[in-house]
């Protein structure tokens, strides 16, 4: 009995093995073979190829588009490294092109100032040397016209009123000629004495109206004078200056009847803070009529004096002295 209960237990182990065997089989055998219809599957996977065919494609493409992109970002970027260098270089000599316009700037200004000192030098020293002989009837000539203000001091004396008056009124339109427009005139004697007393102190309009007033009045105009410019001078300088105005006295006369030239110039120079020509306060201009100078004789000791004396006053207040050779107008 015990031997045949362990041939039966023997078969039904062999047995289960078959079934498993055969049951993977199967489940093998599906997984492997294919399912569904053939010629679809077929299509399916000629369409895939075709996807991963274009795919691929597209990937060179895209790849040989990186390899170019490169290359061009390359050349821009060496591109972009030369311009920087050529604008570094351009900024330099930008930088040093200024440095030197602003050199020369500064060299020109140094330049101009030292030609506009020596002009000036040149032209004070060129206006002392030419001879009186070639000045005749030339009151422009060597006269500095920068002021914007004009006084007239007139040696009113008899020997003027009777000589040397037509000639006067003459030079006195030839200086205001050479005035187009100034912001003020005025007219006084050489005692300080005003043409138009209602002026006093103030200054009168430059216009064509007061300009024929002037030498209108002038023909008549005949107050006392003791023949010496100074005390015109000195009422002019010290009614008149302001150090915002340009001021030019132009003193008109024939002799001087003080004592001492040196007096009078270190008075006026004084009062005027002049130092041959620089820190003036006004131009002092003269013109002086030969009326003591007769052909052929000694000239009268006032008249040389008068002369001496307004050649130093107008040298050393940054003026202009014109001894007329003549007193035909």
């Amino acid at each position: 009995m015990k031997k045949r209960r362990r041939g039966i237990e023997e078969a039904s182990v062999s047995f289960l093995d078959v079934i498993s065997c055969g049951f993977g089989a199967i489940v093998l055998l599906l997984i492997i073979a294919p399912v569904g219809d053939p010629v679809a599957q077929l299509e399916a996977e000629r369409t895939l190829q075709t996807i991963v065919r274009e795919l691929t494609e597209k990937l060179f493409d895209a790849r040989g588009e990186t390899v170019q992109l490169s290359d061009e970002l390359k050349s821009r970027k060496e591109q972009l490294s030369e311009l920087e260098e050529r604008v570094a270089r351009l900024k330099a000599q930008l930088a040093s092109v200024e440095k030197q316009s602003k050199q020369i700037s500064q060299s020109k200004i140094v330049e101009e100032e030292q030609l506009r000192l020596a002009v000036q030098v040149l032209t004070e020293e060129m206006e002392r040397l030419v001879p009186q002989d070639q000045i005749k009837n030339q009151l422009i000539g060597g006269v500095p016209v920068d002021s914007e203000y004009v006084i007239f001091v007139i040696d009113t004396s008899g020997s003027m009123q009777m000589a040397a008056w037509n000639r006067l009124q003459k030079e006195m339109i030839n200086i205001l000629d050479i005035y187009p427009a100034v912001k003020g005139i005025q007219v006084m004697n050489d005692m300080g004495q005003y043409m138009f007393p209602d002026t006093r102190r103030a200054w009168m309009a430059d216009n064509p109206n007061t300009r024929k007033r002037i030498i209108s009045a002038l023909r008549s105009w005949a107050p006392f004078s003791n023949s010496s410019p100074v005390e015109g001078i000195n009422a002019a300088i010290q009614t008149y200056y302001n150090p915002d105005r340009k001021i030019s006295i132009y003193t008109l006369g024939d002799d001087f009847s003080g004592r001492s030239i040196r007096a009078v110039v270190k008075a006026v120079d004084n009062l005027n803070q002049a130092h041959r020509g620089a820190d003036r306060l006004v131009r002092i201009h003269a013109i002086g009529f030969p009326v003591h100078f007769t052909p052929g004789q000694t000239p009268n000791e006032s008249a040389v004096k008068f002369a001496a004396l307004m050649r130093e006053l107008s040298y050393n207040n940054g003026g202009t002295f014109i001894g007329l050779t003549d007193l035909q107008p």
